[in-house]
């Protein structure tokens, strides 16, 4: 009976030995056990084909929903793509550069871009500096309730952008607006925030530095907790004050922060849309006519498609010149 087994288990041996061919569907292995390079190939392979497999359902969106209007937009910027041409697209005619050329001799687009600019050089320093100093107030200076103050100054960024811009044109309402009651307060008149020229736009500035600084005190916080506290002891114990303190060790290890937060704001800033669009529809006299604004206005106002998706690509380009040159500037400062 033992004769029997051990000449099977010897057989078995022989037959399951090198120089057999591994069992259907079973992986070649090196001499450790491991995949040999035929089995890893065909393991990676079927990692890839599901990787693929789970990545269909985006990319089908993004070619539908975000590629292909890209790309339609970039053709239509060429022609003069009108009302006409929605249900024939391909009766439009192809014009070239002619809307970006008209583009700079439009003075309506060149004060649109100008308001924009100067909606961002002074938007985007308030929202950063503002963001900062609370962040580091509610890190370092109040113990108590800072939960309940890190959730109130979040909580205009989570609110409807058209409920905060229809809240902000009704407390800025000079005859019953919120402003209006202080300033009757004291005997004094409001003045129409929105409806001159001179306060339209200083008064939306005001409102987005108001609902976006909240982002910015999220990403500060960050940064701030992220500091080690044995740089600040040793700054203590060298005798640094609170300001050599901010100015020496905070400033400096916040830099890559103060990257971000600026080439986030600042793109934010430059497509802006709906403020003007709620409060002001570009008024008074274009004061406040934004490049999003009146890219909104050609397309679907007038049907000037094709030029407006010029604009469009002249904004891009300025998105994209701007946050390359914020990103060169400000990560020199960070080595």
């Amino acid at each position: 009976m033992s004769t029997t087994t051990g000449k099977a288990a010897r057989a078995a041996e022989v037959k399951g030995g090198p120089g057999t061919s591994p069992s259907p569907g079973a992986l070649p292995h090196d001499r450790r056990g491991r995949p040999g390079r035929q089995g890893r190939k065909a393991s990676m392979g079927v990692q890839n084909a599901a990787g693929w497999l789970f990545s269909t359902p985006f990319l089908v969106l993004f070619t539908v929903f975000m590629a292909f209007p890209i790309l339609a937009t970039l053709l239509m910027s060429f022609t003069d793509f009108g009302l006409r041409n929605v249900t024939r697209p391909l009766d439009a005619n192809f014009i070239g550069f002619e809307n970006y050329v008209n583009l700079f001799g439009d003075e309506k687009f060149l004060k649109s871009l100008f308001n924009t600019a100067y909606f961002v050089v002074i938007g985007v320093p308030l929202t950063i500096a503002l963001g900062l100093v609370v962040a580091v107030l509610l890190n370092n200076g109040i113990d108590r309730a800072r939960t309940f103050f890190r959730v109130g100054f979040y909580a205009p960024v989570v609110t409807t952008i058209v409920a905060v811009a229809v809240v902000w044109r009704f407390v800025l309402d000079p005859s019953d607006g919120l402003v209006a009651g202080l300033f009757s307060e004291v005997g004094l008149t409001a003045p129409d925030f929105l409806g001159s020229e001179a306060l339209a736009m200083p008064s939306m500035i005001v409102m987005a530095v108001w609902r976006n600084v909240g982002t910015v005190m999220v990403l500060f916080i960050a940064g701030l907790q992220a500091i080690p506290t044995e740089v600040r002891e040793a700054a203590k114990l060298d005798g640094a004050g609170v300001w050599q303190e901010f100015r020496g060790i905070t400033v400096p290890l916040l830099q890559p922060t103060v990257l971000y937060a600026t080439v986030i704001t600042t793109i934010g800033y430059l497509n802006v849309f709906e403020e003007p669009f709620v409060m002001t529809q570009g008024g008074p006299s274009d004061s406040t006519l934004t490049v999003s604004l009146n890219m909104y206005r050609e397309g679907f106002n007038f049907f000037h498609m094709g030029y407006a998706s010029a604009m469009a690509y002249v904004l891009f380009v300025v998105i994209m010149g701007i946050t390359v040159l914020q990103l060169r500037l400000l990560k020199d400062n960070t080595k």
